[in-house]
Order: C-alpha cells, then structure tokens, then sequence
C-alpha cells in the first residue's frame, strides 16, 4: 500500500530561505514523498533549484494563480491536485528534521492525524526553545492546544480520514482552523513528543505590531465562534477545551506589547506559558 507523503510549501520570494527547507526535504529518512512547491510570486522555482544542484523528481511545481495571494491560497493550489494518502505542511523558511516523515508515517497506520513538537529556531536556525516536547500521546481536540500551544503547520495527516482546505479570508490562525477541520472527522492525533519540525521565529513575529495583534485576536474570536456554532462537530468538552485555550491566547496577545516592552526579545510563548499552567492548576 503507498505511503507516499505529500509535502506542500507555499512560495513567495522564498530564494534566500528554500534551498535550506528543500535539503530537509531530501534528507528525508522516509524517501517516498512528493514535494509540492507552489509559487505565489511567479518565480520559477524549479529552475532555482536545478541551479543549486538540489532538483528532485519528485518535487512538483505549481503557480498559485497571482501573485502575493497568500499561503492559504497557495496550499489550497497544491490541495486540490494531491492523489497522495498521506500529506504534511511545511513553510519555505521551516526545515523537518530527517526521521519527522518516517515517525508520522508510522503513527499514521493508527491515527489521522499526527502533530509533533517544534524546535523554535531564529532565522539564523539558532535554538530559542521547544514547544510540545514531551512524551508520545493521544490527544484530543480540546486537549491539542494545550501541549501544542503555537504553530500548527507542523501537522501530518491521513487525506482518507479526513481533508481540508484553508480559509484565504482568514488574517491569521489559519493552520489551526484548518487542523479543526481534519479534527471534524478524527476524534483524536497522535502527537509525537519528539521536536521533529524546525519552526523559525522571524523578528517579524516577535514583534506586537498593532495590525498584526489585531489580526490575530480577531481571528482567534472568529474561530472562538465557530466552535460554539458547531461548525466543526466537536464535543461540548472538545469545544470547551479549544475555546479555554483560545480565550487566554487572547488575553495574552493583549497583554504582549506590555510584555515585550519589558522584556525585549519575549517569545509569544514564554510570554502565555505561565498563563495556561496558572489556569491548567
């Protein structure tokens, strides 16, 4: 039976960051895979990488359809063409790190759906910390967010089991809407413990600028009215836990310009940590 694992990456002006994304693709312990790069700047992106010797046949190269339309609908390119069982998300400025595809793969004969801890990295791929890491579990819907509690583009999936696509009206908070919808037909993930994504923290998502701030809480309430809605079919305690969460992260987005401010530097999530074990206890 295949075990093929689609990778999809959006790409705009990705060429100082993708080679490195790519060489953790092809360093892959797990070799059956494909590597769908979408370009959303017009970019030949398949030349790019013939030039640094690091072109693969089982890369694909697809055009979002504009230019600077957005991750969401880049993926969404890539989504609606996969033939694949399996598929996996990886941004053009991420690395995985070589067993990630093999352990998902493996956890995915069981589940739907697998996540891992995340290696949060600078952009000069210096550690910053570990988000998630722990043991192996089963989680939850209203349990992910309090282990995974930033980022979720580190997500590996079974398409059989349950499919999505992103929401392009969405500022932010995309990856985790879009993990509610696998989650509406798989009751639970696996999560591996293992930090086995390299997530890189830019300057930029260090900062509380004031449109990003807005954006991200307004997204957080509109996911907030979803799940109480019922859009995605969770348990009352499923729903109660996402919300929990989601709740706090708002208040903590609130609270992170202060926070920054004081303590120039603050990861968003050193910053809401202490707030989820305060409420947790």
């Amino acid at each position: 039976m295949s075990q093929t694992v689609a990778i999809v990456t959006p790409a705009y002006k990705a060429q100082s960051t993708l080679t490195t994304t790519v060489r953790s693709v092809l360093d892959q312990t797990h070799a059956d895979w494909q590597h769908w790069i979408v370009a959303d700047d017009g970019f030949d992106y398949g030349a790019f990488l013939h030039e640094y010797g690091l072109n693969d046949p089982r890369q694909v190269f697809l055009a979002s359809g504009g230019t600077g339309l957005g991750a969401s609908v880049a993926r969404n390119a890539a989504l609606e063409r996969l033939d694949t069982p399996y598929a996996a998300l990886l941004d053009a400025d991420d690395r995985l790190k070589p067993q990630k595809l093999e352990r998902a793969v493996a956890a995915l004969a069981g589940f739907g759906i697998v996540t891992t801890a995340l290696d949060v990295m600078s952009d000069g791929f210096h550690h910053l910390r570990f988000v998630g890491a722990g043991p192996d579990r089963v989680l939850t819907p209203g349990e992910h967010k309090w282990v995974s509690l930033s980022m979720d583009a580190m997500v590996v999936w079974d398409r059989r089991r349950g499919d999505g696509r992103f929401d392009h009206e969405m500022s932010n908070m995309t990856d985790l809407e879009f993990l509610l919808q696998l989650y509406s037909t798989n009751p639970q993930s696996y999560h591996l413990g293992s930090p086995l994504h390299d997530y890189i923290k830019r300057d930029g998502s260090m900062s509380n600028a004031r449109d990003v701030t807005a954006g991200m809480i307004a997204s957080k309430r509109e996911i907030i009215a979803r799940l109480e809605g019922g859009r995605y079919g969770l348990s009352e305690e499923d729903v109660a836990g996402m919300v929990g969460f989601l709740d706090i992260s708002i208040m903590a987005e609130a609270a992170y310009g202060a926070a920054i401010a004081a303590r120039p530097g603050l990861l968003f999530e050193d910053h809401i940590e202490p707030m989820l074990s305060a409420r947790a206890s």
